[in-house]
């Protein structure tokens, strides 16, 4: 009774007219600032100066006030240098970009890594032909995390999918990138996410995982399961107009605030977010004493 009580106060309190009690509570977040760029098409990383815009092959760097483009690191062509960017993050001085081939088999994903004041690349991690293609990265807890996405959409020239959605893997590694540890995502998010996957993932102050599929203006707000492999779904929140792709958290205030995209647009957009306040409790199993279930 008292979980029944609890998610339907979320319900009143976020105005969530169709929730029941075996939905996730739904949380809105409010833009704070848009900013036009020509490489969001990807995803955005942020520092306490910077945010950093993301293309395919390209990251441009621009004041985190005036939106002002001020450094460029161009891989020219697609291939030439490197395939296809899909997230991006900022860590003591340094830029670590999920690199993947996607769209072109076997799947090969690695880490790329830049200078942030100079915009020069320093260093890379291959995976080589891995789990799929890995399409975000962050640290949390003296651990690196990330996901390696597949998909259900068929690629051009080929008649079966891309490694199927349901195959996308949430992964946690060591310093040197090692998996030590990986889940699933429910299938409620899978749904949501196909034919593509999961593009974007960071860690929030609160603790929680946030995630994002390729398309919807929404973040999964996710904890990792007390028992199994499957991601537990805490709650959802909806962003004004962004669709998917990469994000970040901004780690250099003390407000909540997470830095977004909107690819069709090349828009960044500054973010602040609600707290999680009610959230979809992780089931438990429970300790008979007597009545014991003999089913």
């Amino acid at each position: 009774m008292a979980i029944f009580q609890r998610l339907m106060a979320a319900c009143l309190v976020f105005l969530s007219s169709n929730c029941i009690a075996d939905e996730v509570p739904i949380y809105h977040s409010e833009i704070i600032s848009i900013f036009q760029t020509f490489d969001a098409t990807q995803a955005v990383a942020v520092d306490s100066k910077y945010f950093y815009a993301t293309h395919h092959f390209r990251i441009t760097k621009h004041d985190k006030i005036t939106g002002e483009a001020m450094l460029q690191w161009d891989g020219v062509n697609k291939g030439n240098v490197l395939i296809h960017f899909d997230s991006l993050i900022e860590l003591a001085g340094k830029l670590y970009a999920s690199h993947s081939n996607y769209g072109t088999s076997p799947m090969t994903s690695s880490v790329e890594i830049w200078d942030a004041e100079t915009m020069e690349h320093i260093d890379t991690h291959s995976f080589g032909i891995n789990r799929g293609s890995f399409t975000w990265l962050d640290r949390y807890q003296g651990f690196w995390w990330g996901a390696f996405a597949n998909y259900d959409k068929v690629q051009q020239g080929s008649t079966e999918p891309y490694g199927e959605t349901r195959n996308t893997k949430i992964v946690k590694m060591d310093d040197k990138f090692n998996i030590l540890e990986s889940w699933i995502l429910p299938d409620q998010i899978l749904d949501k996410m196909r034919p593509m996957s999961n593009s974007g993932g960071s860690w929030g102050p609160d603790g929680y995982l946030y995630l994002t599929g390729h398309d919807h203006g929404e973040l999964y707000v996710m904890e990792i399961p007390k028992a199994g492999s499957i991601l537990h779904w805490a709650a959802t929140v909806k962003v004004p107009l962004m669709e998917g792709q990469g994000i970040a958290w901004d780690r250099s205030v003390k407000d909540r605030v997470l830095w977004s995209i909107l690819k069709k647009e090349r828009k960044v957009f500054k973010v602040r977010m609600p707290h999680i306040e009610i959230s979809h409790p992780q089931p438990e199993g429970i300790i008979q004493r007597d009545h014991f279930n003999r089913k």
